[in-house]
């Protein structure tokens, strides 16, 4: 009988199986994978298609219904941002908790053992997803500035520099980090997206409520209430005490339980 040669082996090491190395998938293809699975499902592109939907319904919605003197492009802005604020942080949700709820996990950090490569690359997509939305909104903001402008008759107001939009563009990543945040810390898309409105709406009422009855709370607020904190990137301008109020609120909301989550995701049994 013949020897042969199994694949993989030699005859020299008697059988025994080489060890095969293989190259490391590189971060860009983690990132495509992550960035094509956030449109590759029907609810997902939906989701992603509503940001320009709603864009333009707010839009069109100004258009109609405001008076002449409030055809400015801040009107515009602020309709359009209002949808914005909930949607974005739901497009960070869901392309974190995307790997529990659908039972994706097992496979991808299989393919990807270091699950902080993963969790980095969804949070970069996130991101990059929300920053693009923002600045197509804006676009849509502008154009329907310029159509109802013309429609009524008025010269076209730009109440909003560049600066203004930056800011308003930092509020809407905060916003949507703390959707991420929460994502990777409960791992479940509907206790997240629970958990997002209770953080956004309805503790911000809880805390209104508290400033408008206590005074020392109202004195500290600055330095507690992360939506209070955050409220300075609408107006357009920051002092050097806000900014230091929104580093302090955004680190203690977002940069710590975020850290626990990570935590909690790397040392976690994935099933």
């Amino acid at each position: 009988m013949s020897a042969t040669t199994v694949p993989g082996t030699t005859p020299a090491d008697n059988g025994a199986t080489e060890a095969r190395t293989f190259d490391p998938i590189p971060f860009s293809r983690v990132v495509s994978v992550e960035l094509r699975k956030m449109f590759d499902t029907r609810s997902g592109f939906w989701l992603m298609a509503s940001i320009g939907i709603l864009a333009v319904l707010a839009t069109g919605a100004v258009v109609l219904f405001a008076p002449d003197d409030k055809l400015t492009y801040e009107a515009y802005a602020s309709a359009i941002g209002i949808p914005m604020t909930v949607i974005l942080p739901v497009i960070a949700v869901l392309s974190v908790t995307g790997e529990w709820s659908q039972r994706t996990g097992l496979t991808t950090f299989t393919f990807v053992p270091g699950r902080g490569r993963v969790i980095g690359a969804k949070a970069l997509c996130s991101v990059g997803v929300g920053v693009v939305s923002i600045v197509l909104a804006a676009a849509v903001g502008a154009v329907g500035n310029v159509v109802g402008s013309a429609i009524a008759g008025l010269d076209t107001v730009w109440d909003v520099s560049v600066s203004e939009l930056a800011l308003i563009t930092l509020a809407q990543v905060i916003g949507l980090m703390v959707g991420f945040m929460l994502g990777v810390l409960l791992r479940s898309s509907a206790a997240a997206i629970v958990a997002y409105f209770v953080y956004a709406f309805v503790l911000a009422g809880l805390t209104e409520l508290l400033a408008a009855s206590q005074d020392w709370f109202a004195d500290a607020r600055g330095w507690i209430d992360y939506n209070y904190a955050q409220v300075p990137l609408f107006d357009g301008a920051l002092t050097a005490t806000q900014w230091a109020q929104l580093a302090v609120t955004t680190f203690v909301w977002l940069v710590v339980p975020l850290a626990v989550g990570l935590r909690m995701v790397l040392r976690s049994e994935v099933k």
